[in-house]
């Protein structure tokens, strides 16, 4: 026997095997039903992040180190840029050692006002002079605490030359080149974050009463899918221009492929309507035909071909045109498929 004469009846054996156990288990099968759905309005949107920032310098210095470019990553405390600092660690180290000397003095007048109080005790001092050493100790304190202050201030001018990203995101812009002289208030580096993004939409002023008593929306993501959004915010004025409101959806966090400046698809549910849907696991998709597996009462099968209309969210489609109310598809295409193949197949009565 040749090699092709065995696989063809290998093939033609495996098909008859597949059709004994299909016809010995029952076909699974699902009612096609009205069910009320939210009736939406979908209107394109536009990405943009919620924290999208600009970092500017605080202290002058010129640029020794700018660590990060474009489309680069940084985690949120991580060094971007470090500015040159002789200036300000001088200007801390001469704050501290005033500080040095402002504790010194104090100490030298707390030490004065305790002796004088003891001499006071005993009557070997005026009341003038307590008091005049009182004063002294307080102006002492005074001086420290002014110091204290002028230290803060001169650490945090160091601090400054050290600047760090504010949250965790990607760079979009480098405003500053290494040996370049940042002022205060001069841009150094710009960025966004994608972990939590919001969808811009233009609303028609017909709408805007329904989005704000139903206040749910759902955005398409970049593979297919719908995410629903987590707030709802309606801008309280029309644009005089084209008499629409802008509405903000924010996203859930982490959603993949998705970016600022891209438009997307979203759903604002208007209300409620009765749509005939069966289970999206029924339909069959065949180049431009779609259809279902339609099983009579007496379990004939047959393909009808129907018109597909959105998704919902229990894993159903609506069914526009095609099907009525009441019939049966089947779950299993393959499957019936090859039954309906096998009962082609059968000799028809005279």
């Amino acid at each position: 026997m040749s090699n092709a004469l065995s696989r063809s009846l290998t093939t033609v054996t495996a098909m008859l095997f597949l059709s004994s156990v299909q016809a010995s288990e029952p076909l699974a099968t699902a009612d096609a039903q009205y069910r009320v759905l939210p009736r939406e309005y979908r209107l394109d949107g536009s990405v943009e992040a919620v924290h999208q920032t600009t970092v500017s310098a605080q202290t002058s210095g010129q640029a020794q180190e700018v660590l990060f470019d474009v489309d680069d990553y940084v985690e949120k405390g991580t060094l971007i840029v470090r500015l040159k600092d002789t200036e300000q660690k001088a200007g801390l180290k001469a704050a501290e050692a005033e500080l040095q000397e402002a504790r010194a003095r104090l100490k030298e007048a707390s030490d004065e006002y305790t002796r004088n109080q003891q001499l006071f005790k005993k009557k070997l001092v005026s009341q003038s002079a307590m008091d005049k050493s009182g004063a002294a100790r307080k102006a002492a304190q005074a001086r420290v605490d002014a110091a204290l202050a002028v230290s803060a201030r001169a650490r945090e001018q160091l601090e400054y030359t050290r600047v760090r990203a504010p949250y965790t995101g990607i760079v979009t812009h480098r405003h500053l080149e290494v040996g370049e002289v940042a002022r205060p208030g001069q841009k150094l580096m710009t960025g966004i974050s994608l972990d939590q993004l919001r969808v811009n939409v233009d609303m028609p002023q017909s709408l805007i009463g329904s989005v704000r008593k139903l206040r749910k929306a759902r955005v398409q993501q970049p593979d297919g899918g719908w995410v629903k959004v987590t707030r709802i915010t309606v801008f309280p004025f029309a644009d005089f221009r084209s008499h629409t409101f802008k509405v903000r959806l924010d996203l859930p966090e982490g959603i993949p492929d998705m970016f600022p400046g891209m438009f997307v698809k979203t759903a604002f549910v208007t209300g409620l309507k009765k749509e005939l849907v069966v289970p999206a696991a029924s339909v069959v998709y065949r180049s431009e035909l779609t259809g279902v597996y339609v099983v009579s009462p007496r379990d004939r099968i047959g393909f009808r071909q129907v018109r597909i209309g959105h998704e919902t969210d229990h894993d159903q489609v609506t069914v526009l045109s095609g099907l009525d109310a009441g019939e049966r598809v089947a779950l299993d295409p393959v499957a019936a498929g090859i039954l309906l193949k096998k009962q082609r197949a059968e000799p028809k009565d005279d």
